[in-house]
């Protein structure tokens, strides 16, 4: 008997999380080839689900289709960080100077946002910055409430995890990299929206030009796959 509606959404939701994280991760590195009896067996569901989490993962540009049989992991080149950054730009600044836009009340978790930022050391726990960097983010869609702008980032979200990876961050890019959130939240708390959107500008500036100087074909980074 096959599985019912609800079941099936599930299994796909896991395979699609599992999968995502594990691109994001380099667990699964550019140019892998996904098999779907393979992978359905590693993760523990069946095709089906399977090839809906493919799908999803093709639309958002993390998997490529070869051939009607092979998918592989997308492959991860500077131009197409640079087409993705401006995008980013473009939505992320906007996004930030709505936040800002709001009341008070949908405003109150910046400024204890900013604090976290200015307060701790990111490299002594780089996960953990990278996990406050989210919860920026979630509260900034949460506050501009905009259903369409959230669909419109998902996809540029599910390629940053790897990006940064792929870059190896630097102590000191990260330790700049908190102070400019910090200004974001700060502005967003303190109901700029320029400021908001300038700071964001600038952040994502900094954020390429970090990405474009550890990709470089002289870099190290570049040469070894070096990641964080």
């Amino acid at each position: 008997m096959g599985m019912d509606a609800s079941t099936r959404r599930r299994a796909g939701e896991h395979a699609y999380a599992r999968l995502r994280d594990d691109i994001q991760s380099g667990a699964l590195p550019p140019g892998s080839v996904l098999g779907e009896v393979e992978q359905a067996a590693r993760i523990g569901v069946s095709r089906t689900p399977l090839r809906e989490a493919l799908d999803r993962l093709e639309s958002e540009g993390l998997v490529v289709q070869r051939s009607p049989r092979v998918t592989v992991v997308a492959d991860v080149s500077l131009g197409q960080i640079r087409d993705l950054f401006a995008v980013r730009r473009a939505l992320e600044e906007r996004a930030a100077s709505l936040a800002a836009e709001r009341s008070d009340a949908e405003r109150n978790a910046f400024a204890p946002l900013a604090d976290a930022f200015e307060r701790s050391d990111v490299t002594d726990d780089v996960a953990a910055y990278y996990a406050r960097v989210a919860e920026l983010d979630a509260a900034i869609e949460a506050a501009v409430a905009n259903a369409f702008l959230a669909r419109a980032l998902q996809p540029i979200r599910a390629h940053l995890g790897r990006i940064r990876r792929l870059a190896s961050d630097r102590p000191e890019r990260l330790r700049a990299s908190a102070a400019e959130h910090a200004l974001i939240a700060r502005a967003i708390a303190a109901g700029d929206g320029d400021l908001a959107a300038h700071a964001t500008h600038v952040h994502l500036h900094h954020a390429l030009a970090s990405v474009e100087l550890a990709l470089a074909p002289d870099s190290p980074d570049a040469a070894t796959g070096r990641t964080p």
